[in-house]
């Protein structure tokens, strides 16, 4: 594992577990880690605990690698290292484990779970008492191998929470090896970080409990321990911990439902650390180089952080309003049916770009435009409210059947004729263009809301428009 150790610079490790989706929350630690490593001048190691073979799954682990990529953490940066494997150093945790027991700092225990629990009980303490400590067991069938956990206060020296201590006391010798010789998390994790020279440890706080013991076992071992930062987790509306079985936290969701990679990476950055200067612009859209150049550990919030999926979608929206035209059209057309005109689609995509919310608002906002055209298309499927609610007016009838006239008579199909002619009609029925529009938009549309009307109708041409209004007359006055 320690073939690319000799990089210079700061080593940070990311190491997610392949059993399930990529967690939202992941990303966000993987992406500070990954910012750090790059201003830093240092290595993004990448390491699969892959050692939990009832839940790993192969895809789970190519999902942790694409999910990484997409928001742009790849073996393509020179400041990548990895996937390393857990499951390959194995061999390595059992002899770091030997060697916890010939140094004395850990010993074999033959209490079951159930003895360790009955103890407790008729002691009237919680958890193990470290009954074995001297009783000079080797290993054998069915032993746990315990860590002897040495009296005093652990400090942890946490960059983001200051020290914080534990009282050794409150922390029972811990088991290093199962009875059937296989290594703990604990052990496995240190040893993995200890053979790949990682200096960094940022992750979530959850994790805060664990290490004064995974930093005893750094001592244990001879080394002196990384630098440790524990960053504030994600909770949802209600201040809960985000949860995969209640809340929406898998990154591929995310991006299978059109939001943009460079969007998502801006906002989890935002979670728990605010960028500098961004409060006197009114704005935390900043570039992922201001990221890099800015973010410290230091300066993240202790509080927990809340994941607003309604301020996501606003930072998406924004990114997709900011997209260079060629790569937004690009983007959007990849969400459209095979079958569609993409030079029609090219025609209005400018015109829907600022109301986009996520790219896969895109076919619903413009499928009107590729619905069957011409004599015999089947007829418009109207939304029932807002056919009610454009009829409503009295003047309804009277405006549509003004505007099919009109529209038959300019002598140029392009929107700023349209609007003009319209606004024309306005003054005469003495209403505002936004009431004058309501029919003819869901005439075409067959809804009220959709990208602008007179664009619209540029694109769909004379013909069709005049079928689509001409259809709606009929509906209305038969």
């Amino acid at each position: 594992m320690n073939e690319h150790t000799s990089r210079p610079g700061p080593r940070f490790r990311f190491a997610p577990s392949p059993t399930g989706f990529f967690h939202v929350g992941g990303a966000r630690t993987a992406l500070m880690n990954w910012a750090l490593a790059q201003r830093l001048g240092g290595t993004f190691v990448l390491r699969i605990e892959d050692t939990d073979e009832a839940r790993n799954r192969p895809e789970w682990t190519e999902g942790i690698i694409d999910a990484l990529a997409w928001i742009g953490i790849s073996d393509s940066d020179e400041h990548f290292e990895g996937p390393h494997f857990q499951s390959a150093n194995a061999d390595a945790h059992i002899a770091a484990a030997q060697r916890l027991f010939e140094s004395g700092a850990a010993y074999y225990c033959d209490l079951s779970g159930q003895e360790v629990q009955d103890r407790a009980k008729e002691l009237g303490i919680t958890g193990y008492d470290g009954y074995s400590r001297d009783r000079g067991l080797e290993a054998g069938p069915g032993r746990v191998l315990r860590f002897r956990v040495p009296d005093g206060i652990t400090v942890v020296s946490d960059l983001v929470r200051g020290d914080v201590s534990f009282d050794n006391e409150t922390i029972e010798d811990f088991v290093l090896l199962r009875g059937n010789g296989a290594p703990m998390f604990l052990l496995a994790n240190v040893v993995d970080d200890v053979e790949m020279a990682i200096s960094h440890v940022v992750r979530a706080e959850e994790h805060l409990p664990n290490t004064p013991k995974q930093q005893m076992l750094w001592d244990a071992l001879g080394h002196a321990p990384p630098a440790w930062a524990h960053v504030p987790v994600l909770v949802n509306e209600q201040r809960k911990k985000l949860s995969k079985r209640r809340d929406k936290v898998a990154l591929e969701q995310y991006r299978d439902e059109g939001f943009l990679a460079d969007a998502m990476v801006n906002y989890l950055m935002t979670l728990g650390w605010t960028p500098p200067g961004a409060e006197e612009a009114g704005s935390e859209i900043v570039s992922w180089a201001s990221i890099e150049a800015d973010f410290a550990l230091e300066d993240v919030n202790l509080s927990p952080a809340f994941f607003d999926v309604k301020k996501l979608t606003a930072f998406n929206k924004q990114y997709i309003k900011n997209m260079d035209a060629a790569a937004y059209l690009a983007a959007a057309s990849a969400e459209l049916p095979d079958d569609w005109d993409r030079n029609r689609f090219a025609a209005i995509a400018p015109h829907i770009q600022e109301r986009l919310e996520t790219l896969k608002d895109v076919p619903g906002t413009v499928d009107f435009l590729f619905w069957p055209q011409g004599e015999g298309a089947p007829p418009i499927e109207y939304d029932d409210a807002a056919w009610d609610k454009a009829v409503k007016p009295e003047w309804a009838a009277a405006l549509l059947a003004d505007v099919i006239a009109a529209y038959g008579a300019v002598g140029s199909w392009d929107h700023e004729t349209l609007k003009a002619s319209m606004e024309d009609l306005m003054v005469r029925y003495e209403i505002k263009l936004g009431k004058a529009q309501a029919l003819p938009r869901v005439a075409v549309t067959g809804r009220a809301v959709g990208p602008p009307l007179f664009e619209a109708l540029e694109v769909l041409g004379r013909d069709e428009t005049i079928r689509r209004l001409t259809a709606a007359a009929d509906r209305l006055t038969g």
